[in-house]
């Protein structure tokens, strides 16, 4: 008993193995450790005297580098040492720079951390085979989650190129999926199969969100020690050289490769996934190209939180158009379960499930595929006793209730929303039984080996020594009910309190939670603007250091550069639109009578010359004055006459023709072109934000600027159409005539 309660006492979780301090580097790495206020040496790595002159390393402990000169020279003549205070001001931020020591270039990284200021060396090396691909501009344009990742990793190759690198993108749970890969032919495929969170716990998911580029060079190589007289557990979370952990470097040489690199993929601040990139031999990166890796990286991410955005934000406003509609319908009726039941496919398909059951009392009415009537009773009554939220999601019903409620396949996911509990009144969305297996790389089964840290023997979870499939099938669940699902469930309850009036003091609290929640959503440009912004700023000043440090003769590489650069500023350019979209909505409005002839004028000479070519032809007509506001009304007229421009630039003769005319007791105005056209299928997207035609995309552009008219002309009183066909587009913009 005593023996087995040793064996427990010294038994190391996965999450529990303290990877952030494991007393040693990698070969490649030289690193010396001072106390951020004395300056005196405390740590170093065993390996220093191999690229410093050094006699006695122990004599070093609490001297400063510049009382040893004739050994660290190079360091204190450096730009990065001489501005110490500067660079170390802040902990956790890393800088760079490059010195010689014995006429050997060295990458040279500082940080401040705990304490103690980080002085890291690595050799720089030339990578002869660094291609940069023509394409990394095409982040921003790329419309698929799939080709995203591919795009990336097809870029990283030309960069890193290992023989396996993949997209690996973080579950709920803690678990992974790799998505995406790039590898060589005789190497194993690993796409789509899943890894327990074990092989990534949590420890090592924080270190990924302080350390976003980390590198194992060789795993059989033997790590170099940290030395110290005063400190222990030295954290070196941010050391490009930390030492792996024990079971990591098992769990690689197990899946047959000898050197890893990893960059984080963040988005919203979060660990969203790994770039993780293998080779079956011994390889090491230049820093350099480490970090042009999470140049590109960074883009990627960006770039996918943009396209999620813009897919969320258009969910929104269609679950919002899908809603208005059923309230007209449910005003329609005084009894709001007439209004449910007239409208239950609707109710049904709106969080994407299998069957609805309307419950009132002892009354059910079904719609679509649910289970017989008395398991739903069976299921009212449980959700009564057992249940106190007012929106109840469970996608394993079938699983945990089988046999006592006696359910079918068609309850094995549910969404219970609670009307009124008092009276039984609820509705509740079913989703069948789904299929589902997961294939592992490998067992996921957790095994517990023995694995020697700092000089002690410790139980861990050992890695897996097979990666092949393993399937694993699950009953009893349902799909997941999604974000999206849940909203869909919230919208509805939200119309059922706004349309049954019945209770007053909650239809109010309601409007005010759908009032805040729509100027959240009208809020999505600043967010954008803030968020963005930074990241944005920080690529661009990391592509322009990238640029200075290149040098003479590479002026293919400056100009894919130049190139990055100039993409991050038409991603600030689509940020500003968007931030004029929302203004467009809040801004003060004063309607005054306002002259045009003027404003159209200098809108069309600068459309030329911008968006134009030497043969445009702006043809201006009567220009009738107009009831507006007079910042919104030349942003208007800026929009649909850029366009009008540039989407006819490509034909042979461009022109453009602009006329205002009286009708009655508005002003029309038409301005035609003899572009391209929009396509008849794709009409009904015209003015949504962020939708481009699909002959529009070779033309720059981010679909923002039609939104923005539409909006003004709703606000102004006003009124925006169109009419196309294949041999161009006019726009009919309607304004209140001045006042006599």
């Amino acid at each position: 008993m005593v023996d087995r309660l040793k064996d427990y006492m010294n038994f190391v979780e996965c999450h529990e193995e303290p990877i952030h301090i494991p007393g040693s580097i990698q070969s490649f790495g030289y690193l010396i450790g001072i106390d951020a206020e004395s300056r005196s040496i405390t740590f170093f790595s065993r390996n220093i005297s191999d690229i410093f002159k050094i006699g006695n390393q122990d004599g070093l402990f609490g001297r400063k580098l510049t009382d040893v000169p004739e050994s660290f020279q190079n360091i204190i003549d450096s730009d990065i040492y001489t501005s110490l205070d500067h660079f170390t001001r802040r902990e956790n931020e890393t800088y760079f720079d490059k010195i010689f020591i014995d006429e050997r270039e060295y990458h040279f990284s500082v940080f401040r951390s705990s304490g103690y200021i980080f002085l890291e060396f690595e050799e720089v090396l030339i990578n002869p085979d660094k291609r940069i691909s023509n394409k990394y501009d095409n982040f921003y344009v790329i419309d698929d989650e799939q080709e995203l990742w591919n795009h990336l990793l097809e870029t990283l190759s030309k960069v890193v190129n290992y023989d396996r690198t993949m997209v690996y993108k973080f579950m709920m749970d803690g678990s992974g999926k790799v998505i995406a890969e790039k590898k060589n032919e005789d190497m194993e495929s690993f796409l789509g199969l899943h890894y327990p969170e074990s092989d990534i716990p949590k420890q090592a998911r924080e270190l990924y969100l302080k350390k976003r580029k980390r590198i194992f060079s060789n795993v059989y190589e033997e790590t170099v020690p940290i030395v110290s007289k005063t400190v222990e557990n030295i954290d070196l979370s941010l050391s490009a050289s930390r030492a792996m952990s024990p079971v990591h470097g098992q769990y690689l040489k197990n899946s047959g490769v000898s050197s890893s690199f990893s960059v984080s993929i963040i988005i919203d601040n979060h660990l969203w996934g790994l770039v993780t990139c293998q080779n079956v031999e011994a390889k090491h990166i230049d820093l350099e190209d480490r970090v042009q890796a999470g140049i590109f990286t960074a883009l990627a991410a960006n770039a996918y939180s943009s396209f999620k955005s813009k897919n969320e934000l258009n969910y929104r406003l269609e679950l919002s158009e899908r809603i208005s509609e059923l309230k007209t319908g449910f005003l329609k009726h005084n009894n709001l379960f007439d209004s449910l039941w007239e409208s239950k496919t609707e109710i049904m398909n709106l969080p994407e499930a299998d069957g609805l059951a309307i419950v009132s009392d002892e009354n059910i009415i079904t719609e679509g595929a649910t289970p017989e009537l008395d398991c739903i009773s069976s299921i009212v009554n449980w959700a009564l006793e057992n249940t106190s939220d007012r929106i109840y999601v469970n996608r394993s019903f079938l699983k945990n209730h089988s046999k006592d409620l006696k359910l079918s396949e068609n309850a094995a996911g549910i969404i219970i929303y609670f009307i009124e509990r008092d009276k039984n009144e609820m509705l509740i969305w079913f989703r069948k039984e789904f299929d589902e297996h997961i294939d592992w790389a490998g067992n996921p089964e957790k095994k517990i080996g023995v694995f020697s840290q700092n000089g002690e023997e410790r139980q861990m979870i050992s890695p897996r020594t097979s990666f092949r499939i393993f399937t694993e099938n699950i009953k009893g669940h349902s799909k997941r009910w999604n974000s999206r699902n849940i909203s869909a469930v919230q919208a509805v309850r939200d119309l059922i309190l706004e349309t049954s009036h019945k209770n007053y003091n909650a239809i109010k609290r309601l409007n005010d939670e759908l009032k805040k929640v729509n100027e959240e959503l009208d809020s999505f440009s600043y967010t954008i603007s803030h968020d963005l912004g930074t990241p944005l700023t920080v690529m661009k000043l990391n592509a322009q250091m990238l640029l200075g440090n290149l040098t003479d003769g590479s002026e293919k590489s400056k100009t894919k550069i130049n190139t990055i650069i100039e993409e991050i500023d038409s991603m600030a350019e689509m940020m500003k639109d968007v931030l004029q979209l929302s203004r467009a909505k809040h801004s003060e409005i004063q309607l005054e009578t306002l002259k045009t002839s003027n404003t159209i004028q200098k809108i069309s000479d600068n459309a030329k010359i911008t968006y134009g070519s030497p043969k445009s032809e702006i043809i201006i007509k009567e220009c009738p004055d107009v009831l507006a506001d007079k910042t919104m009304l030349h942003q208007v007229f800026l929009n649909i006459i850029n366009n009008a421009v540039k989407y006819s630039s490509h034909k042979d003769q461009p022109k453009v023709e602009i006329e205002g005319t009286e009708d009655g007791q508005t002003i029309v105005y038409r301005i035609s072109d003899n572009g391209i056209g929009i396509p008849e299928e794709e009409k009904h997207k015209m003015f949504k934000i962020f939708n481009r035609m699909d002959n529009a995309k070779k033309f720059k552009g981010n679909g923002v600027g039609l939104s923005i008219v539409h909006r003004i002309m709703k606000r102004i009183g006003g009124n925006i159409d169109y009419k196309s066909n294949k041999d161009g587009t006019s726009f009919i913009l309607t304004f209140k005539k001045p006042y006599i």
